[in-house]
């Protein structure tokens, strides 16, 4: 017979071996967790610490066997089976368990399937692998957030995700309910998610502990404030941050890049930050400039804070055999280890070791060599790549990090390697901290990280997909979004076919968190050396004047309305910062009583104002909008309309519909 107590503002259930623990975590929330060993494990993982609620704020009962727990507008239910559902602040139900046992029959759902809610399949000599099973409790349920993936659909429903980070993949476990709920899947370990229509399923491959968060709240915004009041916001982000990027694979010396600048500035257009980009170092792991290609870093970066523009750097956490600091690192446990064969993780350019980010020592010492050799140069931007990690083989049991393998805690690497420059550059004394990352989970925000979607191809179909993935990103919690203007692989700048694609990008990048140019063109240039960082390709030219003159007057005339934006985005990043509201978000989540919101998945609201309706396709110049009720006005003039309908609207390349709510 289970036996059910009250610690504090927790519920506490044991039966046979599992603990179930399930307390109120911030206002309108509940955490659930449930273990098998000898006592529950103690690391909240995404979780901030518990706040303190106010007196009263929580009540527990039991009775006949079973007990519930409430929190301001969530209460769970514990039936005498173990069974868990969750209902609202109107009492309906918006998440249950499923149990389909012999022991629920006293509820009348009783099953010869033997399927528990919370399974734990031990893993012999080792932890367990777990799975949470929930109902399907409305089949016209739709999800959203959870990062990042490839794929085109913004309504989550019906898809299956693998729960790990993979170059352009980012597994941020938070999706958003059209039921009235936030969930939170507070596990790194590497696992797959299921929104299937008979029901949900979260696996973890292996884990001491199952773990999640539920809230619960009338409309998106407040289930989103909540979460994100529970895991972190973001900083308010730099004003230079709000302009436009300017980025290629890669300038090769320190002259080329200034070059570029000096254009930039001559021709008169905006630009807030230009980047060095990999391979500027003797040896991956050497964590500095090159000399013989970078002679006067110090000059550049004054140069260009002369210019008005701030330059990022690119930071790998790969350290090659050959670096000058391979060997004291492997020597003070600093590199992640592999569990068979060669001690490997990638070979691009060299055999090499990524940094164990998990561990604090290893932060440090990385962070006090990008101290040395960019921070008290005057470098205050980085641009944190190859962050999830990227292997060359994902063979994800092979890899083994100071806070357990990379089954068990892989998810949570770029949350850490955030974190080294995060605090590295707080302790410096620097504010409104903000990092390029090429991936995340859940609580990444509040270690500055301005997430990209990866080396995505250069294609129509990989421009959809981005719509979805910085979309739902940023409902899970993760504001700071933006994508590779024209795509990263591939991409001729003189061909006339790729030029309408990347024109395209660009006008929808001007209405992403960050306005980003970026990528790897044709064909490849001649490189400028053999030694050090020379060896690496360099892409084609990539700035705006790169694509003809069309395309150069389409670019001019969106960097300038993305400058006379800004004061629409510094107020939708002070949200950003406060309540952690996405800057970018769909429809619905500004109209959650309309049901047509709630379908469209290519249009999106950017600084709360605008109505934002990209052009998707080649050939295409005009598109279907809609517009949801209220006034709106096109941003390019003419006579307001009113909303609630559908409307064709002409897109003439150069310009896609975009509309201003009155």
């Amino acid at each position: 017979m289970a036996i059910i107590h009250r610690i504090g503002e927790a519920l506490l259930r044991e039966e046979d071996h599992e603990i179930l623990r399930i307390e109120a975590w911030g206002p309108d929330a509940l955490r659930v967790r449930a273990t098998k060993g000898p006592a529950m494990p103690e690391q909240d993982w995404a979780l901030l610490p518990r706040p303190a609620l106010g007196p009263g704020a929580v009540r527990i009962e039991t009775a006949d066997g079973g007990a519930s727990i409430s929190n301001g507008a969530i209460r769970a239910e514990l039936a005498r089976s173990g069974k868990l559902s969750f209902f609202g602040a109107r009492g309906q139900p918006i998440l249950e368990e499923s149990l389909r046992t012999r022991r629920d029959i006293l509820s009348g759902d009783c099953s010869a399937l033997e399927l528990e809610a919370r399974e734990f399949r031990p893993i012999i000599g080792g932890d367990y692998e777990i799975a949470a099973r929930f109902e399907s409790l409305a089949p016209e349920e739709r999800i959203y957030g959870m990062g990042q993936y490839q794929q085109p659909y913004l309504d989550l429903k019906g898809t299956e995700l693998e729960l790990a980070q993979r170059n352009s993949q980012a597994s941020v476990p938070f999706f958003l309910s059209s039921l009235g709920y936030g969930f939170l899947w507070n596990n790194p370990s590497i696992g797959r998610a299921s929104f299937a229509k008979n029901g949900t399923t979260w696996r973890a491959s292996s884990s001491e502990a199952l773990d999640y968060w539920v809230t619960a709240a009338d409309e998106p915004a407040g289930i989103l404030e909540r979460y994100t009041g529970a895991t972190g916001h973001a900083p308010m982000m730099p004003d230079f941050a709000m302009g436009f990027w300017q980025c290629k694979l890669r300038y090769q010396t320190q002259e080329e890049l200034l070059g570029v600048a000096r254009e930039y500035k001559r021709r008169g257009i905006p630009i807030s930050v230009i980047v060095v980009d990999f391979f500027h170092w003797p040896t991956q792991g050497d964590w500095r400039f090159d000399p013989a290609y970078w002679p006067d870093p110090e000059a550049m970066v004054a140069e260009l804070k002369g210019l008005g523009i701030e330059l990022m750097v690119s930071v790998w956490p790969t350290v090659d055999y050959r670096s000058e600091n391979f060997a004291e690192m492997r020597d003070l446990g600093h590199l992640i280890r592999t569990e068979r064969g060669i001690r490997v993780s990638m070979d691009f350019q060299g055999n090499s070791l990524h940094f164990d980010a998990t561990k604090g020592a290893a932060r440090g010492y990385v962070w006090g060599k990008v101290k040395r050799n960019y921070y008290d140069k005057g470098i205050r931007l980085f641009w944190l790549d190859e962050a999830e990690p990227e292997y060359t083989a994902y063979d994800f049991d092979n890899y083994r990090y100071h806070l357990g393998s990379d089954l068990a805690v892989g998810n949570i690497y770029p949350l850490m390697y955030a974190r080294a420059f995060f605090e590295g550059m707080e302790a410096a004394g620097q504010e409104n901290i903000i990092n390029l990352i090429r991936c995340a989970w859940a609580g990444s925000q509040r270690f500055g990280a301005l997430v990209w979607s990866g080396d995505i191809h250069s294609s129509w179909k990989s421009l959809r997909c981005q719509l979805a993935a910085g979309l739902n990103m940023g409902i899970a919690g993760i504001p700071w979004w933006t994508t590779d203007i024209g795509g990263f692989h591939g991409g001729d700048p003189n061909d006339p076919e790729f030029r309408e694609l990347f024109a395209r990008w660009f006008e929808y990048g001007t209405f992403c968190p960050v306005m980003r140019l970026h990528g790897d063109r044709e064909p490849r240039q001649p490189q400028v050396g053999s030694s050090g960082g020379a060896g690496c390709r360099s892409g084609a030219p990539n700035e705006v004047w790169s694509y003809g003159e069309e395309v150069y007057g389409i670019c001019v005339e969106h960097i300038e309305l993305r400058e006379r934006l800004k004061p629409r985005i510094a107020e939708a990043m002070r949200a950003a910062h406060e309540r952690g509201l996405p800057p970018m978000r769909p429809l619905f989540f500004d109209y959650p009583e309309d049901a047509e919101a709630w379908r469209i998945e290519d249009q999106f609201l950017f600084c709360d104002s605008y109505l934002v309706a990209p052009v998707l396709g080649p050939g295409l110049r005009s598109r279907s909008v809609y517009l949801p009720k209220g006034r709106w006005r096109s941003i390019r003039g003419g006579a307001a309309l009113e909303g609630g309908r559908h409307l064709e609207c002409e897109a003439p390349l150069g310009w896609i519909p975009v509309f201003e709510r009155e």
